[in-house]
């Protein structure tokens, strides 16, 4: 079994990285301070397919897989908590559902 990651996941993961060190670090303070939701970065998490990482292109996901998710949460988290816990709860909880019960929805027919 090869666990090291693949050229795809290490390039999510830099991509992650340099967003969050060049687009998210500069206004983290400022943004705690003021108590502003990142309308604009959630809107640019979003761009890079960060939003919905594990939902297929079909339904206008990334498609990615879970380590390439994971890889990118702990870059975002790294810099900004508040951004991390964003793009998880749409991730995880919004996207898990779409993905989980959309599927038997229509083999349920409705």
């Amino acid at each position: 079994m090869d666990f090291n990651f693949s050229e795809e996941q290490i390039a999510i993961r830099d991509t992650a990285r340099d967003f969050a060190q060049n687009e998210i670090a500069p206004t983290t303070i400022e943004r705690d301070i003021k108590a502003e939701f990142p309308f604009e970065i959630v809107k640019k998490l979003g761009e890079f397919g960060f939003m919905g990482m594990m939902v297929p292109p079909e339904w206008g996901g990334a498609g990615f897989d879970t380590i390439s998710y994971v890889l990118a949460m702990e870059e975002i988290s790294k810099v900004d908590a508040s951004c991390g816990v964003i793009m998880s709860v749409n991730n995880s909880l919004v996207c898990y559902g779409i993905n989980h019960w959309v599927p038997m929805s229509r083999k349920k027919g409705f």
